[in-house]
This record gives C-alpha cells, structure tokens and sequence, in this order.
C-alpha cells in the first residue's frame, strides 16, 4: 500500500476473479461456523470505553503484516512505533513482511481450516486487498469511530473516505495520504514529458531511458494512463468489463509501441521500484517514480537521489490514494491493535511520519482539527524542496478507480506486455 507506499507485489494479484469468486461462497458459509470464535470472546470491546480498552490491551502483543521494503518506513516502526507503545501502553508490536496475496492467503488459509484466532492482528493494506479481505468478511469493524484520535481524521476527504471507490466504513483505519509522481534529473532532462505523445517521443529520442516496474507503483502509472485514454470520470464507479476491454486495448497498443524503445528493449521489467530507484540514481534510467510525492525529497536528503532530482505529475493527472491499517476479524488481540491504530493516527506519529528525513508521508490528519500547538508544529514542517507543493499536485489528483481494474492490469500487463 504503500504500498499501500511502493510494494512490490510481484504479480501477487494475478489470483483470477473466478476463483476469488467461487472462494468467496465457500468461505462465506465457512465464516458463519468460525463466527462464534474470539469474536464472541472480544463483543464487550463494542461496549468498553477507551480506558477499558487500554486496560485490556496492556500486556499483549500484536502481529503487524507490512510491507518492509523501505529503510526509512522501517526506521520509523522499529525505531519509533515499537518502542513508543512498548512504553506508553505495555503492548509488543511484532512486524511480520508480507502484503498484498500473502495477507490474503493466509487469512483465507485460516478461515477454511476452521482456525478461530488468526496469526496476524493487523496489517497494512488498502485498494485490491482491502476489497478481496472484505469479500471474504476477514476484517473487524467498524472500529474507528472508538478511535479518540479519530476526530482529527478528515474522513470527509474522498481521497481518505474511499479506498478505490469503496467506502471504508470503519473497517480501515487511515494511515497515510500519497500521491504518484514522475521522477526525473533536471540537469540531464531539462524538459521532461509531461503526457503521453511526449513521453512516447522522449523514449524514441533516448532508447533505454524508462522502463515501468511490475510492482504497484507501476501499474498506477498504467492505471493513470488508462485515465487520460478513457478520459478522468469515464471509469469512476463499479467495475466495468465493455469499458475496460474498450479502453485497455489502446492502453497495451500504446506500450507496445514504445516497448522497443524502453529499458533492455522491453524484454524485460524491474519487478521492484527499488531496483528501478537505483538504476536512475546511478544515470542508468532518466526517470523513477514513486506512489509517494515526497519520496524524491526523501531520497535526496539521505543522499541516495541526485539533489537535481525533482517530482512532478503528468498533465493529464496522477492518482492520489491513502493507504490504512486494517485488524483481522479473528485476531486474539483487537483491543491492543485498536490501541496501536490509535498511536498511528496521533498527531504526534503523523507529525513524525510527515517528516521528509523520516518517512515523508502525507498526513491524514486536518490541521483545521488539530489542537493549536500541533496545527503550528505541522505547518512548520520544512518545505518540499525537490517536489511541488501538496496544493499544487492536488490540482492533479484523480481518484482511485474499482479494485478489479488494478487487478486486470497486474493480469494484462503480464500476458498483452512482458510475455508478448
């Protein structure tokens, strides 16, 4: 979700729909059977007051599920995030890697065996697997409304009240608010293309220059495309296969005609955003991207990037998207992973995360709905140096589009592109 933020998913969404599908109504039945489990166990929780709740999380530990591909992300939870709770509220966060499939095929795993308290407690999540872990009903909620730090989430922002068009509903707790940018050094590309004739004829003017990751990060770039040929609003809504099948085709016509000219010739694709982060810091690549758009302020900072690095999104608009915690249906320890959600969403944790020399990740918080002294300390924070401002990407902005059609271009990629 990161990826939410980048993750690397590594074609981890090419599970067809048809056999979520016919999962779905197995595990439907299934979940009325397992439904008596630790849920039964935990009802006082939808009664308890937040002391009660903080009473009952002291002493336990939760298993976190992330992405853990970044320095900085993991500096900031095991450095900052682990400790903090340890000390304020007694509770042992334990961060286990994995996202996307994995989450998804575990809890699956579980729900089919009958096992009545999950391995994990909670997990990083947003978009296609916040959708397929609602289908199959693996997720507790509505829970941030008992969040006392809730008050200052501003869940009227639709870029934090939908998660790819779906109301979240209480069932994720916002962590983090992003936007996709295009990466470029400005003293090798003065003028970088900002649609898709001129990236099409900077790519023939510089063979090798970009290539597109096969991870999340570069499916959003796909996706934004998929925008600008469809036109921004066309595929807001449900899933529509006719609009798709119309509007993808153009899609692979036209990154197959630039294939030749990518990275390698196109015959072959980073599967990582890191990977493809370390060939432009090095020249190899004229471009990176990032979901992210203070990442390159980040990375400049910590002296990976060059400090002629900039951001900027595509004229035709990038997608801006939040990313959440989610806690698993059948965790043994929802009120301590209540507690955590309820650290992450603090001001003091998002003021630290907004930080671009720890983590640069936008805020969910609304200053308006801050206290004083945190609405200054965040007003405060130093200004983007390397990418433009929030105000003026949000001019920008498109909305995420249904989960399904992250999931066909993760699929078609593959088969219309890499394989072709």
């Amino acid at each position: 979700m990161i990826h939410p933020p980048e993750a690397s998913r590594s074609w981890i969404y090419t599970i067809r729909m048809k056999r979520l599908i016919n999962c779905i109504l197995i595990l439907t039945l299934l979940s009325l059977w397992v439904g008596c489990g630790p849920e039964r166990r935990e009802t006082d929780l939808h009664e308890a007051g937040w002391d009660k709740i903080l009473e009952k999380a002291r002493g336990s530990t939760v298993t976190l599920m992330m992405w853990q591909g970044d320095p900085n992300i993991n500096r900031y939870m095991n450095g900052y995030v682990k400790p903090e709770l340890k000390k304020r509220y007694g509770i042992n966060l334990e961060i286990a890697s994995g996202q996307g499939n994995k989450i998804v095929s575990i809890l699956m795993t579980e729900l089919q065996a009958g096992k009545q308290t999950s391995e994990i407690d909670m997990m990083w999540i947003n978009g296609e697997t916040f959708y397929q872990l609602r289908q199959i009903e693996a997720l507790y909620g509505p829970f941030t409304g008992r969040l006392p730090n809730a008050k200052y989430v501003d869940f009227e922002n639709p870029f934090i009240k939908y998660d790819f068009q779906q109301p979240i509903d209480g069932y994720e707790c916002p962590w983090g608010n992003v936007q996709w940018c295009m990466i470029y050094n400005r003293e090798k590309t003065k003028n970088p293309p900002r649609n898709m004739d001129e990236i099409e004829a900077y790519v023939r003017a510089h063979p090798g220059s970009l290539t597109i990751p096969t991870e999340f990060t570069g499916m959003t770039f796909l996706k934004s495309l998929l925008i600008a040929i469809a036109g921004e609003g066309t595929l807001d809504g449900p899933y529509d296969e006719e609009k798709y099948e119309q509007y993808s085709r153009r899609l692979w016509r036209y990154i197959n005609g630039i294939k030749p000219y990518l990275w390698k010739k196109g015959e072959t694709f980073p599967s990582t955003l890191s990977s493809m982060h370390q060939m432009f810091a090095s020249g190899e690549l004229h471009f990176t991207m990032s979901n992210n758009d203070a990442e390159v302020d980040n990375k400049v900072l910590e002296g990976f990037f060059p400090e002629s690095a900039r951001a900027y999104a595509l004229d035709s608009g990038t997608i801006q998207n939040s990313h959440y915690i989610g806690i698993v249906k059948h965790s043994g320890s929802k009120a301590a992973a209540m507690v955590v959600c309820n650290f992450l969403i603090s001001p003091e944790a998002q003021y630290r995360k907004m930080n671009p020399t720890v983590w640069g990740d936008g805020t969910v918080l609304s200053q308006e709905k801050l206290p004083s002294r945190w609405e200054e300390k965040f007003r405060s924070i130093a200004d983007r140096k390397y990418t433009p401002p929030r105000e003026v990407l949000q001019q920008y902005a498109l909305q995420e589009l249904a989960p399904e059609y992250m999931i066909r271009l993760y699929e078609d990629f593959r088969s219309h592109v890499v394989q072709r």
